[in-house]
């Protein structure tokens, strides 16, 4: 019997997400065929079936892997000296991944696929919960460090901050001479005025 290499599997594995999410950002999931993921990832036809069940299967591991990435970026910004110096960390985070127009793109296809898909739906909400968390820690020790001036509550300015992020991901996606990494400034200074009026 064939000792399988776990590491090498988990390697394949994401190569196989990895092409996924370029063919779903570039034709769409409906029109992406299992083949097309194969040949994105070097990878002999048919062989994304020895890692994933269906081509279903591997769109909820992608939404499932941003909920990961969500938390993982967050986690070393919860203990940050600075909570607003960290919550524009994260600003600038986001700003760079919207500068990928296929991550982008894949962002854009997984919300539209969310309202039709329940399983779909239901990690980009558990996805949403993870950032709207994240950004309310950071918030709300802001607010202990005396860095905010703001009416809003911890958990509107979440949900505000949370909308500026989605935004630009969807202007990314519709409007090609939007450039997120020329728009940095202009974010930060948006979030500098929400949360401290100036």
């Amino acid at each position: 019997m064939r000792t399988v290499d776990p590491q090498q599997r988990e390697s394949k594995r994401m190569a196989l997400l990895d092409a996924a999410a370029r063919c779903f950002a570039e034709a769409g999931f409906v029109a992406t065929r299992t083949a097309d993921i194969c040949t994105a990832a070097g990878m002999s036809a048919g062989n994304l079936f020895h890692y994933f069940a269906s081509k279903h299967e591997v769109l909820l591991a992608l939404v499932a892997r941003e909920g990961e990435q969500i938390q993982q970026a967050m986690a070393p910004l919860a203990a940050a000296e600075d909570p607003m110096a960290a919550l524009l960390t994260f600003v600038d985070h986001t700003c760079e991944l919207a500068c990928d127009r296929h991550y982008a793109g894949l962002a854009l296809e997984i919300s539209a696929l969310g309202h039709r898909d329940e399983a779909v739906a239901y990690l980009m909400k558990a996805n949403d919960r993870y950032l709207r968390e994240g950004l309310e820690a950071l918030i709300e020790a802001a607010g202990k460090a005396g860095q905010l001036h703001t009416t809003l509550t911890v958990p509107e300015a979440a949900n505000w901050l949370a909308t500026l992020i989605d935004g630009m991901f969807a202007r990314v996606a519709a409007d090609a001479d939007f450039h997120p990494n020329q728009q940095i400034d202009v974010l930060r200074g948006l979030v500098t005025h929400l949360l401290q009026g100036h």
